[in-house]
Protein backbone atom coordinates (compact mmCIF):
# COMPACT_ATOMS: atom_id res chain seq x y z
CA UNK A 1 0.00 0.00 0.00
CA UNK A 2 1.81 3.03 -0.97
CA UNK A 3 1.67 6.57 0.98
CA UNK A 4 -1.81 8.58 -0.21
CA UNK A 5 -0.60 12.19 -0.05
CA UNK A 6 -4.09 14.24 0.40
CA UNK A 7 -2.73 16.73 2.50
CA UNK A 8 0.98 18.53 1.95
CA UNK A 9 0.03 21.03 -0.46
CA UNK A 10 -2.16 22.80 1.88
CA UNK A 11 0.04 21.73 5.27
CA UNK A 12 0.32 24.86 6.09
CA UNK A 13 -3.48 25.79 6.18
CA UNK A 14 -3.61 22.15 7.89
CA UNK A 15 -1.99 23.37 10.69
CA UNK A 16 -4.02 26.61 11.55
CA UNK A 17 -7.00 25.76 10.70
CA UNK A 18 -7.50 22.12 11.90
CA UNK A 19 -9.85 21.78 15.22
CA UNK A 20 -7.74 20.67 18.33
CA UNK A 21 -8.25 17.83 20.58
CA UNK A 22 -9.95 18.07 23.75
CA UNK A 23 -7.57 18.14 26.97
CA UNK A 24 -9.80 15.31 28.41
CA UNK A 25 -8.95 13.07 25.65
CA UNK A 26 -5.58 13.00 26.42
CA UNK A 27 -6.10 12.42 30.12
CA UNK A 28 -8.52 9.48 30.07
CA UNK A 29 -5.74 7.34 27.63
CA UNK A 30 -3.08 8.05 29.95
CA UNK A 31 -5.18 7.17 32.68
CA UNK A 32 -5.43 3.62 30.91
CA UNK A 33 -1.52 3.36 30.55
CA UNK A 34 0.74 1.26 32.73
CA UNK A 35 3.93 3.51 32.37
CA UNK A 36 4.16 7.35 31.33
CA UNK A 37 7.49 7.35 29.49
CA UNK A 38 6.93 7.51 25.91
CA UNK A 39 3.84 7.50 23.43
CA UNK A 40 3.72 7.13 19.60
CA UNK A 41 1.58 9.33 17.69
CA UNK A 42 1.35 7.72 14.07
CA UNK A 43 0.15 9.85 11.29
CA UNK A 44 0.21 12.79 12.93
CA UNK A 45 0.33 15.36 10.69
CA UNK A 46 1.71 18.47 12.18
CA UNK A 47 1.21 17.45 15.75
CA UNK A 48 -1.88 18.28 17.04
CA UNK A 49 -2.16 15.13 18.62
CA UNK A 50 1.25 14.62 19.48
CA UNK A 51 0.56 18.15 21.71
CA UNK A 52 -1.78 16.68 23.82
CA UNK A 53 -0.03 13.28 24.12
CA UNK A 54 3.13 15.47 25.95
CA UNK A 55 1.34 16.69 28.78
CA UNK A 56 0.94 12.87 30.01
CA UNK A 57 4.51 11.72 28.38
CA UNK A 58 7.79 12.18 29.31
CA UNK A 59 8.20 12.03 25.51
CA UNK A 60 6.40 11.48 22.31
CA UNK A 61 7.72 10.53 18.89
CA UNK A 62 5.34 11.89 15.93
CA UNK A 63 5.55 10.49 12.72
CA UNK A 64 4.02 11.09 9.08
CA UNK A 65 4.85 10.14 5.45
CA UNK A 66 4.40 13.67 4.62
CA UNK A 67 7.89 16.02 4.71
CA UNK A 68 5.59 18.80 4.15
CA UNK A 69 3.38 17.94 7.13
CA UNK A 70 6.33 17.27 9.76
CA UNK A 71 8.19 21.12 8.73
CA UNK A 72 4.98 22.53 9.79
CA UNK A 73 4.48 20.91 13.11
CA UNK A 74 5.35 23.20 16.09
CA UNK A 75 8.97 22.04 17.60
CA UNK A 76 8.49 20.74 20.93
CA UNK A 77 11.64 19.84 23.24
CA UNK A 78 10.13 16.68 24.27
CA UNK A 79 8.31 15.83 20.92
CA UNK A 80 10.67 13.76 18.42
CA UNK A 81 8.97 14.55 14.91
CA UNK A 82 9.79 12.24 11.88
CA UNK A 83 9.16 11.33 8.55
CA UNK A 84 8.06 7.75 8.68
CA UNK A 85 5.67 5.65 7.35
CA UNK A 86 3.32 3.60 9.75
CA UNK A 87 5.22 0.79 10.02
CA UNK A 88 8.30 1.99 11.01
CA UNK A 89 9.32 3.16 14.80
CA UNK A 90 13.03 2.90 14.50
CA UNK A 91 11.88 1.84 18.18
CA UNK A 92 13.59 -1.12 20.11
CA UNK A 93 10.97 -3.54 21.24
CA UNK A 94 8.42 -2.73 24.02
CA UNK A 95 9.03 0.40 24.83
CA UNK A 96 6.19 2.52 24.26
CA UNK A 97 2.99 3.08 27.00
CA UNK A 98 0.61 4.04 24.47
CA UNK A 99 0.47 4.37 20.50
CA UNK A 100 -2.11 6.80 18.93
CA UNK A 101 -3.25 7.49 15.65
CA UNK A 102 -5.74 10.99 15.50
CA UNK A 103 -7.90 11.03 11.85
CA UNK A 104 -5.36 9.22 10.43
CA UNK A 105 -5.56 5.13 10.27
CA UNK A 106 -8.05 4.73 7.58
CA UNK A 107 -5.33 5.52 5.60
CA UNK A 108 -2.62 3.06 6.63
CA UNK A 109 -1.86 -0.20 5.85
CA UNK A 110 -3.42 -1.47 8.87
CA UNK A 111 -1.79 -4.84 9.24
CA UNK A 112 1.81 -3.54 8.59
CA UNK A 113 0.83 -0.50 11.64
CA UNK A 114 -0.66 -3.23 13.60
CA UNK A 115 1.98 -5.12 13.51
CA UNK A 116 4.79 -2.56 14.17
CA UNK A 117 2.23 -1.37 17.55
CA UNK A 118 2.58 -5.08 18.50
CA UNK A 119 6.47 -4.91 18.64
CA UNK A 120 6.85 -1.38 19.88
CA UNK A 121 3.95 -1.30 22.84
CA UNK A 122 4.80 -2.46 26.31
CA UNK A 123 2.95 -5.43 27.93
CA UNK A 124 -0.16 -3.89 29.14
CA UNK A 125 0.18 -0.77 26.49
CA UNK A 126 -2.36 0.97 24.84
CA UNK A 127 -3.37 0.99 20.75
CA UNK A 128 -5.68 3.99 20.34
CA UNK A 129 -7.13 4.98 16.99
CA UNK A 130 -10.24 7.79 16.56
CA UNK A 131 -11.54 10.08 14.11
CA UNK A 132 -14.20 12.81 13.73
CA UNK A 133 -16.92 13.31 10.75
CA UNK A 134 -18.94 16.14 10.07
CA UNK A 135 -19.30 19.41 12.42
CA UNK A 136 -22.39 20.69 14.26
CA UNK A 137 -23.20 23.96 14.44
CA UNK A 138 -27.28 24.65 14.38
CA UNK A 139 -30.08 23.08 13.03
CA UNK A 140 -30.11 25.01 9.97
CA UNK A 141 -26.22 25.59 9.17
CA UNK A 142 -25.74 21.75 9.91
CA UNK A 143 -28.86 21.34 7.14
CA UNK A 144 -26.49 23.13 4.64
CA UNK A 145 -23.42 21.56 5.59
CA UNK A 146 -25.02 17.98 5.28
CA UNK A 147 -26.42 18.91 2.21
CA UNK A 148 -23.03 20.35 0.54
CA UNK A 149 -21.43 17.40 2.02
CA UNK A 150 -23.50 15.05 0.41
CA UNK A 151 -24.22 15.96 -2.96
CA UNK A 152 -21.16 18.18 -3.80
CA UNK A 153 -18.58 16.89 -2.63
CA UNK A 154 -19.07 13.58 -1.78
CA UNK A 155 -17.74 12.17 -5.06
CA UNK A 156 -14.93 13.61 -4.74
CA UNK A 157 -13.30 11.58 -1.03
CA UNK A 158 -11.22 8.53 -1.37
CA UNK A 159 -12.91 5.25 -0.53
CA UNK A 160 -11.42 5.00 3.07
CA UNK A 161 -13.62 8.19 4.14
CA UNK A 162 -16.29 5.52 4.26
CA UNK A 163 -14.55 4.50 7.85
CA UNK A 164 -14.67 8.05 9.04
CA UNK A 165 -18.43 7.85 8.14
CA UNK A 166 -18.57 4.84 10.14
CA UNK A 167 -17.21 6.31 12.97
CA UNK A 168 -14.28 3.68 12.41
CA UNK A 169 -16.60 0.59 13.28
CA UNK A 170 -15.94 -0.94 10.21
CA UNK A 171 -12.33 -0.31 10.10
CA UNK A 172 -10.34 -3.79 10.79
CA UNK A 173 -9.44 -3.65 14.38
CA UNK A 174 -8.47 -7.51 15.54
CA UNK A 175 -8.48 -6.84 19.23
CA UNK A 176 -10.40 -7.45 22.01
CA UNK A 177 -11.45 -3.74 22.91
CA UNK A 178 -11.86 -1.14 25.72
CA UNK A 179 -14.71 0.86 26.46
CA UNK A 180 -13.98 4.33 26.25
CA UNK A 181 -15.96 7.41 26.91
CA UNK A 182 -14.61 9.62 24.06
CA UNK A 183 -15.18 13.19 24.29
CA UNK A 184 -16.39 16.22 22.34
CA UNK A 185 -14.39 18.48 20.34
CA UNK A 186 -15.34 22.03 20.56
CA UNK A 187 -13.85 25.22 19.05
CA UNK A 188 -15.40 28.79 18.47
CA UNK A 189 -15.21 29.59 15.38
CA UNK A 190 -16.00 32.48 13.04
CA UNK A 191 -17.05 31.80 9.43
CA UNK A 192 -14.05 32.44 8.17
CA UNK A 193 -12.61 30.06 10.54
CA UNK A 194 -15.22 27.54 9.61
CA UNK A 195 -14.09 27.90 6.00
CA UNK A 196 -10.67 27.65 6.57
CA UNK A 197 -11.20 23.99 7.96
CA UNK A 198 -13.50 22.65 5.18
CA UNK A 199 -10.57 24.02 2.82
CA UNK A 200 -8.72 21.56 4.29
CA UNK A 201 -10.88 19.01 3.48
CA UNK A 202 -9.35 16.33 0.75
CA UNK A 203 -12.69 16.23 -0.66
CA UNK A 204 -12.43 19.90 -1.48
CA UNK A 205 -8.85 19.41 -2.51
CA UNK A 206 -9.42 16.86 -5.20
CA UNK A 207 -12.84 19.03 -6.31
CA UNK A 208 -10.94 22.16 -7.00
CA UNK A 209 -8.42 20.57 -8.73
CA UNK A 210 -10.56 18.57 -11.28
CA UNK A 211 -13.42 21.61 -11.67
CA UNK A 212 -10.94 24.48 -11.52
CA UNK A 213 -13.41 26.19 -8.90
CA UNK A 214 -12.95 26.25 -4.94
CA UNK A 215 -16.41 25.40 -4.06
CA UNK A 216 -15.83 26.91 -0.61
CA UNK A 217 -16.42 30.91 -0.95
CA UNK A 218 -19.96 30.25 -2.32
CA UNK A 219 -20.79 27.78 0.35
CA UNK A 220 -20.21 30.66 2.47
CA UNK A 221 -21.75 33.36 0.71
CA UNK A 222 -24.58 30.65 1.52
CA UNK A 223 -23.89 30.33 5.11
CA UNK A 224 -23.59 33.89 5.61
CA UNK A 225 -27.30 35.36 6.36
CA UNK A 226 -27.51 32.17 8.71
CA UNK A 227 -24.60 32.93 10.26
CA UNK A 228 -25.09 36.12 11.35
CA UNK A 229 -22.35 38.83 11.71
CA UNK A 230 -18.98 37.15 9.51
CA UNK A 231 -16.81 37.73 12.91
CA UNK A 232 -18.85 36.42 15.30
CA UNK A 233 -17.91 33.25 16.84
CA UNK A 234 -19.79 30.37 17.14
CA UNK A 235 -19.90 26.90 18.93
CA UNK A 236 -18.18 24.30 16.40
CA UNK A 237 -18.71 20.47 17.72
CA UNK A 238 -17.47 17.31 16.32
CA UNK A 239 -18.21 13.42 17.86
CA UNK A 240 -15.01 11.70 17.99
CA UNK A 241 -14.98 8.17 17.84
CA UNK A 242 -13.02 5.20 17.54
CA UNK A 243 -11.29 1.90 18.90
CA UNK A 244 -9.19 1.13 21.95
CA UNK A 245 -7.06 -1.91 22.80
CA UNK A 246 -4.83 -2.96 26.20
CA UNK A 247 -2.16 -5.29 24.48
Amino acid sequence: MTFQDHFSSRATLYAAARPTYPPALFARLAALCPGHELAWDCGTGNGQAALGLVRHFRSVLATDPSTAQIAGAPPHARIALRVRPESVTGLPPACVDLVTAAQAAHWFDLHAFYQEARRVLRPGGILAIWSYGLCSVSFTIDEILNRFYATIIHPFWPPERRYVEAGYQTLPFPFSEVPFPWPVMEERWTLRDLGAYLETWSAVIAYTRVNGTDPIPQLLDILGPMWGPEHEPKLVRWKLAGRITKL
